[in-house]
């Protein structure tokens, strides 16, 4: 029996095919709308990006882009932090003739700006002039302040502020600016012209200090100063290769931003406008010269058994012997006796020869405003060859020894003193004692610090050397024995010298610990060793064991 196929359809089947056919339309339905409001807005975005483009490119047309005005320039130290920039400001002035009640005004202003004097302001306000300035340096709210008072007469303008974040430190070689923004003093003062140029070329000075080396020098100096009860005090440390000043210090200072409020006598540079007799650390450059033109040799000796009479005056050693001293001895044991005799022997001619080649006899060129020129005995006679030979009867800044010292150990090359970053580094120099001559020096300043009496300098590692100097301050008649310039200066590290660090008391009194005594090796030698020892790490100069060979020779010379 053949079957036959039946298609057999339920109501329920009909239903479940309608109802997918539905689900299938509407959703090409949402597609459908979903790519057309696509289409259209991508139409729109196309369109405003267009014509955007083209409001853009015709407003450039018509707009004219102002040069960018620059300020005050910074200036940096030597790794580019920041000493001295300048903010933006704002300066208070007055159309006196708004002015509708003066005294309600100069009221109403003293009491947002308390540090104006009421009577100044009122007659400023009363005066003849159009437009008077009444303040600098308005703070947002003392703006918004004054602007709330509503008074016609009261006008803003955009000013300047300089601004010197380490305050009082480096003062005396930034300087400062005046209430028009013009430099005073300082590199503000020097270079003036060039920080204040507004065109886009301006750069900043990169100085050569450096601030750390600064702050170390200034602290150390402060703390002596203190300890002391000096009267004053002023320091640097100088490259020997460079002449890059790193540190330049003067006490008292100042803050340059508060300059009004300026003690007397605080902007005077002690560094490098003030000139002293420095004393004993001239021995180093009688000797240097000395040794140089073949005068003496390291194995010569003089006798300083007794006082030497010169006229009506005898020159006397602050720690004599009593006996006859080789030249390292002289040297070592600062004899002012020994000293006079070798300057006899190289002759006044010479020893003014060799002194100017240093630049001691005339005023040193570096960038300050305000820089100190030598007094010279007003008689070079033969007295005055004798007392100069010790640092007596001639009077210099830091700055020019400093910068003299750093001509008898580097080899022999005289490297002017700058406060300018030199990029390039070691620099050639006037050749003013030969190197073999400088080699002998750097002995003699070494057996200072370990024999001599320089011991107080001695930073463990650092191969101190150095001179100590101490000379009555000069009045007229004479010296006043109980006023002293004490000093000292250091180099390390003397196997291969890299620095200079100066330290300079003036009129300090001795203390207890220093059994009474105010000399340089006792007030000023301490400073110089604190400053070596928290700065040699931060300028790469490592602690070393010392190679003792190097000074053998000299030191078979001196008799402890």
């Amino acid at each position: 029996m053949n079957a036959a196929y039946v298609n057999v359809s339920t109501p329920h089947a009909d239903r479940n095919i309608s109802g997918i056919r539905l689900a299938h339309n509407r959703l090409k339905v949402a597609v459908f709308v979903f790519l057309l409001a696509f289409l259209v807005t991508a139409a729109r975005t196309v369109e405003l990006g267009v014509r955007s483009g083209a409001v853009e490119q015709s407003l450039a047309l018509d707009i004219v882009v102002e040069p960018v005005q620059y300020g005050r320039a910074d200036i940096l130290d030597r790794n580019g932090e920041i000493l001295a920039t300048s903010l933006p400001s704002t300066l208070l002035q007055a159309d006196r003739f708004k002015v509708q009640d003066p005294v309600v005004a100069a009221r109403q202003l003293v009491e947002i700006l308390p540090h104006l004097s009421y009577e100044k302001i009122h007659s400023q306000l009363v005066g003849k002039k159009g437009y008077v300035e009444l303040a600098r340096q308005l703070t947002p709210n003392q703006k918004w302040a004054i602007n709330a008072l509503g008074n016609p007469a009261f006008e803003f303008l955009e000013d300047e502020e300089r601004i010197y974040p380490h305050g009082r430190l480096a003062s005396h070689v930034l300087g400062f600016v005046d209430v028009d923004g013009k430099g005073r003093r300082g590199i503000e003062g020097f270079l003036d012209y060039r920080l204040s140029q507004t065109d886009q070329t301006q750069d900043a000075i990169r100085l050569s200090l450096d601030i750390r080396v600064q702050y170390a020098l200034t602290y150390e100096l402060r703390a002596a100063m203190n300890a002391f009860q000096a009267k004053g005090a002023a320091g640097l440390v100088m490259d020997v290769n460079t002449g890059e000043v790193l540190a330049m210090v003067s006490l008292p200072d100042f803050d340059p931003a508060e300059i009004k409020s300026t003690v007397e006598g605080a902007r005077f540079n002690r560094a490098a406008q003030g000139v002293y007799e420095l004393g004993s650390t001239f021995k180093t450059f009688t000797l240097a010269n000395a040794l140089d033109q073949g005068t003496i040799d390291l194995t010569d000796s003089f006798d300083a058994t007794k006082p030497l009479r010169v006229g009506r005056f005898s020159i006397r050693d602050d720690h004599p012997k009593n006996r006859i001293l080789t030249v390292p001895e002289i040297y070592t044991y600062s004899s002012n006796i020994g000293s006079a005799q070798i300057a006899l022997e190289i002759g006044k001619e010479r020893q003014q020869e060799f002194l100017g080649s240093l630049g001691l006899l005339e005023r040193p060129s570096i960038e300050l405003t305000a820089v100190g020129v030598p007094q010279l005995p007003p008689t070079w006679g033969k007295a005055a060859t004798m007392t100069v030979a010790y640092g007596h009867g001639i009077a210099v800044s830091p700055l020019q020894l400093s910068t003299g010292i750093a001509a008898m150990v580097n080899g022999g090359r005289l490297v002017p003193a700058t406060l300018i970053h030199n990029s390039e580094g070691w620099q050639e120099g006037k050749r003013v004692i030969k190197p073999s001559t400088s080699r002998k020096i750097r002995q003699l300043m070494r057996m200072v610090v370990t024999k001599g009496t320089g011991r107080y300098a001695n930073a463990v590692g650092y191969r101190v050397g150095g001179k100590t100097g101490t000379a009555n301050i000069s009045v007229v008649g004479g010296y006043d024995r109980k006023a002293k310039i004490s000093s000292f200066v250091g180099v390390f590290p003397m196997d291969d010298p890299q620095y200079v660090v100066f330290a300079l008391l003036d009129q300090p009194k001795g203390t207890k610990k220093t059994f009474g005594f105010s000399g340089g090796g006792w007030v000023a030698a301490p400073v110089v060793k604190s400053v070596i020892a928290r700065t040699a790490p931060l300028l790469g100069v490592a602690p070393k064991k010392e190679d003792a060979s190097l000074y053998e020779t000299v030191s078979l010379m001196i008799e402890e």
